[in-house]
């Protein structure tokens, strides 16, 4: 008895450290590493990476001479604005772990420095496999689609390419789309209408975005409409149209076990003794 139950909490263990050694660590800007950069560099080197909760930044600098000014909203990343910072780092060999889903916004307090490009958003979108997710009270985890794949959001060269892919795809409540872009050229208006979509009418959006990683959860069956409000951009073909279907139907009980769940259930049924008759 006191064999297996050792058996089942080692091989525990060994999961559970699995799970957390599947954590990465990004370090910023590479070779260049945290320093002054021309605008849109920082983008560019995040826009094909997908952080996850576990994650961490490694940040190298010249602690002389800069620092890492982590700020809370979209605004104070905008404007450079390090005067309420959530956390000062000034090391010159600081790692940042990103602990929750969402926006992460990281300047240097040098003024110059940073509205000259030296700045930083990246957008955690996953815990890591086998890490239990967080609990959601509604809607259950759907699919992400990145708009537009590897063209990401930006005008097309065939105006039909955002309509071609949207139709190759099914979309249902719980999924997601990950808008990826450069907010210096483009954004991300939400309408209401077919009309609108049709016309490219800026007037009256539902939502705007303009973070250049938006994330936009599908939370209602319905069509979605999705445009951008810089001149000639729409008309060339920038704008999502996307049909949302119902949840598909519910699954089993028996089969709704995460993979993790699953995993710890079969140690437990191996590894725990059975009584003999």
């Amino acid at each position: 008895m006191a064999t297996t139950t050792r058996m089942f909490c080692f091989v525990l263990v060994m999961v559970l450290m699995g799970c957390c050694c599947s954590a990465k660590i990004y370090k910023v800007g590479d070779s260049k590493g945290w320093t002054t950069a021309k605008h849109g560099s920082y983008y560019e080197w995040a826009k094909r990476k997908e952080f996850q909760v576990g994650d961490s930044l490694m940040f190298e600098y010249d602690g002389n001479v800069n620092d890492i000014t982590q700020v809370s909203t979209r605004l104070e990343y905008q404007f450079c604005n390090y005067l309420s910072p959530k956390a000062v780092y000034n090391t010159g060999h600081d790692v940042v772990t990103l602990t929750e889903q969402g926006y992460h916004f990281f300047i240097t307090s040098n003024r110059s420095q940073c509205v000259a490009g030296q700045k930083l958003v990246v957008f955690v979108v996953h815990d890591h496999p086998m890490i239990p997710p967080p609990p959601r009270k509604i809607l259950p985890f759907g699919k992400d689609y990145k708009v537009g794949d590897s063209n990401e959001w930006r005008v097309p060269e065939e105006s039909d390419f955002y309509s071609k892919w949207s139709e190759e795809k099914q979309f249902h409540v719980g999924d997601n789309l990950l808008f990826y872009y450069n907010d210096q050229v483009d954004d991300v208006l939400e309408i209401n209408s077919d009309l609108e979509f049709k016309s490219c009418d800026t007037t009256s959006p539902v939502a705007m975005h303009n973070a250049g990683q938006d994330l936009i959860r599908l939370t209602k069956p319905g069509i979605r409409y999705f445009i951008t409000s810089k001149i000639g951009h729409c008309e060339a073909g920038l704008k999502l149209r996307v049909v949302v279907r119902p949840l598909s139907k519910s699954v089993p009980k028996k089969m709704q076990l995460s993979p993790f769940d699953r995993l710890i259930k079969w140690l437990h049924d191996s590894f725990t003794p059975h009584p003999h008759h």
